[in-house]
């Protein structure tokens, strides 16, 4: 009863926002709806002279799964994902400095200072020891923290992880050395589309009129965006010396068909490990648990009970 009561709630809701809502009221009113469904509610904490908003759902006892976002992405990007945790797991998915809701400090946004910044947000909420997943961006962060603070990991996961030379380099990286655009920051309407056609093998559907507006405020971006891009491989920290440190289980999750980071660094990866496992998800893209989120979720469930204990 309570799911079709949430169901008709849904369905209510996305028609009354299709027909009377501005392009912004729509996209607050899919988000809502979605965060309703996995069971997440909005946060924010103050660390320092930073406010970092999150997402937190499931049961405060128990353990905490923390989600940490690629490059141009934020919190939203793990909430189809999270769904299936919150009824077991105390779920985190938090908004990096730069990004989404969370301020954007002048200081650096290398994957440095963001790891730093991630130990000081779980150490701010008292989260204790952690399962940690991250994609892109997110997972060189993730692995950096885990490589730091090895006793504050239950377990890591890596989702298209950025931090490693792919023996076959990644299109993007072909195109970024030949001089053209990062595909990954959008400069107008058509750029937005295709980057999404970039990131995704099938892209996520989604309503014309919030596509649009997606990507007004991705073009609103674009220079914070390129700054943050400079900054990443400016001060580009490798993980090949910092992935033999980590002592946590480690799940390597990769779309074989990624664009923007190809699925070979898991050749890298993989034996400088302790204890890694490999899922490799055909004809996926970069962002699984947005492109395949119940396959994904199911791939995930299965690393965290194979190593319970």
């Amino acid at each position: 009863m309570k799911k079709l009561i949430i169901a008709i709630v849904i369905l209510l809701t996305a028609v009354a926002a299709t027909l009377y809502l501005s392009p912004a009221a729509l996209t607050a009113s899919v988000r809502l709806v979605e965060r309703q469904l996995a069971g997440l509610s909005e946060r924010q904490v103050t660390l320092g002279d930073l406010s970092i908003h999150y997402y937190e759902g499931g049961p405060n006892k128990g353990e905490t799964i923390v989600m940490v976002h690629g490059f141009g992405a934020s919190k939203d990007n793990w909430l189809r994902f999270a769904r299936h945790f919150t009824e077991r797991y105390h779920v985190i998915a938090l908004d990096l400095p730069g990004f989404g809701d969370s301020d954007r400090p002048a200081g650096s946004y290398d994957v440095g200072t963001q790891a730093e910044r991630l130990e000081s947000f779980i150490k701010a909420l008292e989260l204790g020891r952690v399962h940690l997943v991250g994609n892109s961006m997110g997972g060189h962060i993730a692995a950096l923290f885990a490589s730091r603070y090895p006793r504050q990991v239950r377990s890591l996961a890596l989702f298209d992880n950025g931090g490693v030379t792919a023996p076959n380099k990644s299109e993007m990286f072909r195109l970024i050395e030949s001089g053209q655009p990062n595909p990954l920051v959008a400069r107008n309407a058509e750029e937005f589309q295709r980057m999404l056609e970039f990131v995704f093998v099938e892209p996520p559907p989604l309503p014309a009129s919030v596509k649009a507006y997606l990507a007004e405020q991705s073009m609103a971006n674009e220079a914070h965006y390129d700054e943050v891009f400079r900054q990443l491989r400016e001060r580009y920290i490798p993980l090949e010396p910092e992935l033999p440190r980590i002592t946590a289980p480690t799940l390597l999750l990769w779309g074989d068909r990624d664009r923007v980071l190809d699925v070979s660094s898991i050749e890298v990866m993989k034996p400088l490990l302790k204890h890694p496992s490999v899922v490799i998800m055909k004809d996926c893209g970069h962002a699984p648990m947005i492109e395949r989120p119940e396959e994904t979720a199911r791939h995930y469930q299965a690393f965290l009970d194979g190593h319970r204990g």
